[in-house]
């Protein structure tokens, strides 16, 4: 049997017991991949890093060298296959860290920051935007996804946790992306 890998970087305030992250973690282990889960101790609430830029750029990276020693370990040439599922902070952390140990992960992006765009590269993955995130422009974001040639889907009326306020959309659409999480593992 192959060797995969899947790494979960939450966001700030979307852990992994949250529906987009819980699901996908359980459709990685029910695919036998090994997954692990990172966590961030962070100075502060998020409410006061989102709302100041300073203190976002010093948590993202006291968060990296958190990512940075939880994975230091990991033997990512025993993996055939590698993973990343990150949201919100955790998809820029996790392309941060596939960026800068220059390993060859596939991506599953959450609901992306701007920050995120900085680090991907062309990669086998996806993108889940709400078109209703204030945290990430729609249009700087399907920009960027086509000039890296990522997959992507923007998903209308969604938030940054890709919810509309409308339980049977909402439940429809985690359908959907989980669907789509599926077929890159």
């Amino acid at each position: 049997m192959s060797k995969k890998l899947a790494v979960i970087f939450p966001g700030i305030g979307y852990h992994t017991d949250k529906p987009l992250l819980y699901y996908s973690k359980k459709l990685a282990k029910a695919k036998d991949y090994e997954v692990v889960e990172i966590k961030y101790d962070l100075p502060e609430p998020g409410s006061v890093i989102k709302a100041d830029e300073e203190k976002r750029m010093e948590a993202f990276d006291n968060a990296f060298e958190q990512v940075t020693e939880q994975l230091k370990d990991i033997v990512f040439t025993d993996y055939e296959k590698i993973v990343f599922i990150g949201k919100s902070i955790g998809s820029a952390l996790a392309a941060r860290y596939n960026m800068t140990y220059e390993l060859e992960a596939h991506q599953i992006i959450l609901t992306p920051i701007e920050t995120t765009f900085a680090y991907i590269n062309p990669c086998e993955g996806f993108v889940f935007h709400g078109d209703a995130d204030p945290l990430c422009d729609t249009d700087m974001c399907t920009q960027l996804c086509d000039e890296l040639s990522l997959t992507y889907v923007v998903i209308p009326k969604a938030n940054h946790s890709l919810e509309t306020g409308e339980v049977s959309t909402d439940i429809e659409n985690l359908g959907k992306v989980i669907s789509m999480v599926a077929k890159l593992l």
